[in-house]
């Protein structure tokens, strides 16, 4: 039986509002004792959505800073990249249905074409790469 595609934007919806957890082991590169962000969809988006035109972020810095915004020490690492790829999935599913670049989350601001996120997204890292030519105002 073939796997039913995922729909994005109910995943987008349907994640746990943003909390904190304290960790009582090392998980994903995080040490026992630290306060970590368990983000939403919703709050990565909101992220994206304020970096400029034409600059980017790292992966790091967009967890630095809305862990410390929240009051954490850490944000997951692995939510982090689940979230960026649900906001980035629905992302591109509004650029197929006609949205222009300019009123979507600009996922590739913090997505580059050698992420492991990239590698997993629908269009694949050479139209990151595109969209990534496109906000700088590249000829293509």
């Amino acid at each position: 039986m073939a796997k039913k595609p995922t729909d994005w934007r109910k995943r987008f919806g349907a994640a746990k509002p943003p909390h904190i957890v304290m960790l009582h082991s090392d998980f994903a590169g995080v040490k026992a004792g630290t306060t970590m962000l368990i983000s939403s969809p919703g709050d990565v988006a909101k992220y994206l959505a304020k970096i400029p035109k034409g600059e980017t972020r790292t992966i790091a810095r967009l967890r630095n800073e809305l862990a410390r915004k929240a009051g954490a020490q850490s944000m997951c690492p692995v939510t982090t990249a689940i979230y960026l790829r649900v906001v980035a999935e629905v992302s591109l599913r509004d650029l197929e249905e006609g949205k222009r670049i300019e009123e979507v989350v600009p996922f590739w601001r913090v997505v580059t074409p050698e992420s492991k996120v990239a590698q997993k997204l629908s269009c694949g890292p050479d139209h990151v790469a595109h969209l990534i030519a496109l906000d700088l105002g590249q000829p293509q």
